[in-house]
């Protein structure tokens, strides 16, 4: 049997910052390319939000993430690909080493300027709450 993922992240953090994505996604003048580099080189997530530097919405959103320490980052991440789907829970250390990997100081820009970050972020919760639930 393997080792359960664990989640290294405050619940009640992440789904602040899943209502905030919500928030901030929704906006009509919020426009988000679908197609998106994988190069973290690119800064094509800062060029878009750069538009939405006044945004209360979004600064409150964006601090919240670089408020968090580096390896909170790393998890947020590490959970976003997860409820992509990118990465399964078996995979979780997988998905951790590659975000630690590609960790940078624009992270923040990079999670707010993926489409469906709440979605996400929400999915990633619910598998490892499906985790939880399987082991009791």
């Amino acid at each position: 049997m393997s080792t359960p993922a664990e989640l290294e992240l405050n619940r009640e953090t992440v789904e602040f910052l899943i209502d905030k994505a919500q928030e901030f996604h929704v906006k009509e003048a919020v426009t988000i390319p679908e197609e998106q580099s994988l190069s973290p080189s690119d800064d094509w997530a800062r060029q878009v939000l750069a538009a939405h530097a006044d945004d209360p919405t979004y600064q409150e959103l964006k601090t919240t993430i670089e408020d968090l320490e580096p390896d909170q980052q790393i998890s947020l991440v590490a959970l976003m690909w997860l409820g992509r789907g990118d990465y399964t829970l078996d995979e979780w250390n997988d998905a951790l080493q590659h975000a630690e990997a590609s960790w940078n100081d624009h992270t923040a820009d990079y999670l707010i300027g993926t489409p469906l970050l709440a979605d996400y972020l929400a999915e990633g919760l619910e598998q490892f709450a499906a985790q939880v639930d399987q082991e009791d």
